[in-house]
């Protein structure tokens, strides 16, 4: 059985930032959630590609004990172009191409419907609440979004969003999806609409998270080199639910821990072109880097 259940997209990226360049790479939010997930679990990927999707990509996945059953194929694959200047917390999109995932129908493999913990990445919200209906009982689903969504189809937005128990967006995206410059007011206008928990990453700076009683703050990992930021609040919701789903506690102590180990696996992200850095990081890397947050962290 795959757990988590992971949709978002499954892309060829050209980035381009002031530390060098790639084109065509392995990308989307389905892409680094699922190998961020896969460090702590068994994933499975609901996403579209075409029939120009490098093979050994698939390969790759499934290498990483990454479940791909649930990839449709179409005629031509996802593909972003942008770049990032020396502020890395924006990116400046230059070309997107849709292709396949234009005319994506979300289709769930018979053994992917057990799943108990469901990540809904970067997507069409009518796609996310799509997976979420074909799910047949889900214990935690986490549900992620971005300012294209927000400003398109708030309505189809705001109706996933109360079928999810965690909601997870950056800062802008909280600002401008609840209408406030306050994180605060908007972590507390979200959990009016979520069961359990709001997560607001705030990029380099970290992430906050937000329950009915108790917030916590997760600092970000002072990093010295980063080349590309590309897919890093992805790699934080995998890991997030990863961690989740190979522990099975969604309680606000666990959670704390991961949101840290969201953390851990972005920052090793931001120090590699698209998802390189994460093919070559260790479990022994990753607890390395959690002892360090918590010194960081630590108050005597």
């Amino acid at each position: 059985m795959a757990d988590p259940v992971i949709i978002g997209t499954v892309a060829l990226d050209s980035i381009e930032t002031p530390f060098g360049k790639v084109r065509d790479a392995l990308g989307g939010s389905a892409t680094y959630a699922s190998l961020a997930a896969s460090f702590f679990s068994k994933p499975g990927i609901l996403s579209i590609i075409g029939r120009d999707f490098p093979k050994n990509h698939i390969k790759f996945f499934n290498s990483r004990g990454i479940d791909t059953a649930g990839i449709s194929l179409g005629d031509r694959t996802f593909r972003w172009q942008g770049f990032y200047e020396f502020d890395m917390n924006e990116a400046k999109t230059l070309r997107t191409e849709l292709n396949a995932l234009e005319s994506y129908k979300v289709s769930v493999p018979g053994h992917y419907k057990e799943a108990k913990y469901i990540f809904l990445a970067n997507i069409d919200p009518e796609l996310q609440l799509e997976v979420i209906n074909s799910i047949k009982n889900p214990e935690l689903i986490v549900m992620d979004t971005m300012n294209f969504w927000i400003g398109h189809k708030k309505n189809q937005l705001l109706k996933t969003i109360k079928k999810a128990d965690i909601l997870v967006l950056n800062d802008g995206e909280a600002r401008q999806l609840f209408g406030t410059p306050n994180l605060v007011k908007a972590a507390n206008k979200a959990l009016k609409m979520v069961s359990k928990a709001v997560i607001i990453k705030k990029g380099e700076h970290g992430a906050l998270l937000f329950t009915d009683k108790k917030h916590f703050s997760a600092p970000g990992y002072p990093l010295e080199n980063i080349k590309d930021p590309t897919g890093c609040g992805d790699t934080f919701g995998g890991a997030l639910i990863g961690y989740i789903a190979k522990t099975k506690d969604a309680g606000e102590k666990n959670l704390r821990k991961a949101v840290v180990y969201g953390s851990i696996l972005a920052s090793y992200n931001a120090e590699g072109f698209g998802p390189e850095k994460l093919k070559s990081v260790s479990h022994e890397d990753i607890e390395k880097r959690y002892r360090e947050f918590r010194d960081i962290t630590e108050i005597s």
